[in-house]
């Protein structure tokens, strides 16, 4: 038997990304990630010498499409016991358990004794109240803000963020001025921002943005597109799918 069927329960499905670079174990009925996670993993800029910090890994999806990037280690935190277990099969799988440590962990709690070049993270989207809770309780805890908010996030960022690194976020347009209020009240600054459309023609409902300390001032960055006119994908949105790497 290979070691992907022997990694896999049988309420999982195994998925391959970037023409099959990437091994992804998922929930058939649970948590499952969608387009923001190729998306965030793509907008992320990192070097050699980075030591990251990813908070509500999940099962651990971005850390390894950062995998065919440039970094001294990651560290992938994440409060569900059955997401970080799954996260760090998809390690095995790929074998990053050397460069990329799984903890389960609340983030609000979570004190690892030093500060971080990189951190990220794909936060839960809809307010507390808001929105129907899934009937599976994993879904609703990644995807509803039941066990932290925006506002716990960027505090945790702005706390175990180094002076000069860089923190990651795709985020909710419409929640575009939570995500700013957090960061300013927090001390970060907004370096760059992205918005996301599903089409050319229809309104941002995603955004990429990257923060720090340092007084630059705010890039607006040209919008990604998601599908052409045909309901296809766009040329940048095929490229990022196959796992570029951006210079």
């Amino acid at each position: 038997m290979k070691q992907s069927e022997q990694l896999k329960a049988e309420d999982e499905t195994l998925d391959s990304f970037y023409h099959g670079r990437i091994l992804i174990l998922q929930k058939k009925k649970g948590y499952r990630f969608a387009v923001d996670a190729p998306l965030l993993a793509d907008f992320i800029q990192t070097r050699a010498s980075d030591e990251i910090l990813e908070l509500g890994a999940g099962n651990a999806i971005i850390s390894v499409l950062l995998s065919i990037k440039p970094f001294k280690q990651i560290t992938a935190l994440e409060i569900q016991e059955s997401l970080a277990d799954m996260a760090r099969r998809n390690l095995k799988l790929n074998r990053l358990e050397k460069k990329v440590s799984v903890i389960c962990g609340d983030l609000r709690r979570y004190q690892p004794g030093k500060k971080f070049d990189v951190i990220f993270s794909n936060p839960p989207y809809i307010r507390k109240g808001e929105g129907y809770l899934s009937s599976s309780l994993e879904k609703s805890i990644a995807k509803h803000e039941l066990e932290c908010d925006i506002f716990d996030i960027i505090e945790k960022t702005a706390e175990l963020l180094k002076s000069e690194g860089r923190a990651y976020f795709v985020y909710p347009a419409k929640r575009r001025d939570d995500f700013l209020q957090a960061a300013q009240k927090n001390g970060l600054k907004l370096k760059a921002i992205r918005f996301v459309h599903p089409r050319r023609a229809s309104p941002p409902h995603l955004f990429l943005a990257e923060c720090g300390y340092q007084s630059e001032k705010e890039a607006v960055l040209l919008p990604f597109i998601l599908y052409d006119e045909q309901g296809h994908y766009t040329a940048e949105a095929e490229e990022i799918f196959r796992g570029r790497v951006r210079a």
